[in-house]
């Protein structure tokens, strides 16, 4: 085999490692090329695919219904949220200033549908990751670590309304 050839190869292996490896450095550090690129990648491609089973029973996520803030629309973003005593944990990946996230603090309320279930949540809060770490197992810590995540979003569960019979 030529040199020139094994050169070839070795740089098609190479690159991809190189491209996962430069990408995933830019979400760590939040580089807003890199940060909106994959805003954009989830936006219009990842979010419609997973709105198909999140939410349902066994689905690896959740949905997160919210009214727009600036448009008054409800909006359903797909998220990894983690049940926790009394409402859910979700890692802030875009940190708090994603439009999902001020959506949810603005209106101080959204519905979650999670394991086939809907619940109203409310009292949403912006916690550290050290805050909250101890209910996160340690494989969802690696990869916030990995991403850079050092801020989760804390939802309650709002408590039903009694109804007077």
């Amino acid at each position: 085999m030529s040199r020139r050839r094994t050169a070839v190869i070795l740089l098609a292996c190479a690159l991809p490692v190189l491209l996962l490896m430069a990408w995933l450095r830019g979400m760590r550090d939040k580089d807003s090329r890199v940060v909106d690129w994959q805003r954009r990648i989830n936006r219009d491609v990842m979010n419609p695919r997973a709105l198909r089973t999140a939410g349902r029973p066994g689905a690896d996520a959740s949905v997160l219904r919210h009214t727009g803030r600036r448009s008054g629309r409800t909006h359903r973003t797909p998220l990894g949220l983690v049940p926790v005593e009394g409402g859910f944990l979700v890692g802030l990946v875009y940190g708090p200033r994603a439009d999902w996230v001020q959506n949810v603090l603005a209106a101080g309320s959204a519905v979650v549908e999670h394991d086939g279930e809907e619940v109203e949540v409310g009292s949403p809060r912006v916690v550290s990751l050290a805050e909250v770490a101890g209910q996160y197992g340690p494989a969802e810590l690696r990869v916030m670590r990995a991403f850079g995540v050092e801020q989760c979003l804390e939802l309650r569960r709002v408590p039903p309304v009694p109804v007077n019979g």
